[in-house]
């Protein structure tokens, strides 16, 4: 089986299997703040072309507009619903939309939005070659990323600085293991345990 074929049947098992929970989320999230359900933001993706990544909102509408991060669960941009579901990476979800339409994988890099890819250097602009995804080896070990930038000075300079070269150099170090079926499942499982563990 092809990394896409088993992207294509997982995340259509999942939007199935999910589906209760996408309506019972949505309804919480509607009646927790203002604003439609879903949050839509330009990403860059495999060789650099632009897509919309889709996530269930857990900010109010327009927050983006103060930043583009978010400093740890008190940031009070964040919905009350919106700290339960970042905690648990529900939010993440409706990507699951984009796995099934080709833009994104179920394992790899997490995308970014273009003003931090005009930041890369030649050797790091290589992790485009690869299709983005919902979680990576990086995204795990940086799953209390909010937190780590809440304590920093200059929280944007420091994810600049270090967090994103960091995460770019471990994606592009793990290429072999997550372009393969087996490697892929294998990262999904450590994501799903660390989820469960949280912290």
């Amino acid at each position: 089986m092809t990394k896409r074929s088993f992207d294509f049947f997982v995340s259509l098992i999942g939007l199935i299997l999910l589906s209760p929970v996408f309506l019972l989320l949505i309804c919480l999230i509607k009646l927790s703040s203002k604003g439609g359900a879903f949050y839509k933001q330009l990403r860059v993706g495999q060789h650099g072309k632009d897509f919309t990544l889709l996530k269930f909102r857990s900010m109010y509408v327009n927050s983006d507009r103060r930043g583009l991060l978010t400093v740890g669960s008190q940031d009070k941009r964040i919905t009350p619903i919106g700290i339960f579901i970042r905690d648990y990476k529900l939010d993440e979800l409706p990507q699951l939309i984009n796995v099934f339409l080709g833009d994104m994988s179920l394992v790899g890099p997490r995308p970014e939005v273009r003003k931090y890819v005009e930041l890369y250097s030649p050797e790091e602009l290589k992790v485009l070659d690869l299709k983005p995804g919902i979680t990576d080896l990086a995204s795990i070990k940086y799953k209390n990323e909010n937190d780590i930038l809440s304590a920093q000075e200059s929280p944007e300079q420091y994810y600049i600085e270090v967090i994103m070269p960091d995460k770019i150099k471990i994606n592009l170090s793990s290429y072999d293991l997550s372009k393969t079926v087996i490697g892929s499942i294998k990262i999904i499982i450590i994501t799903l345990r660390a989820i469960v563990k949280r912290k």
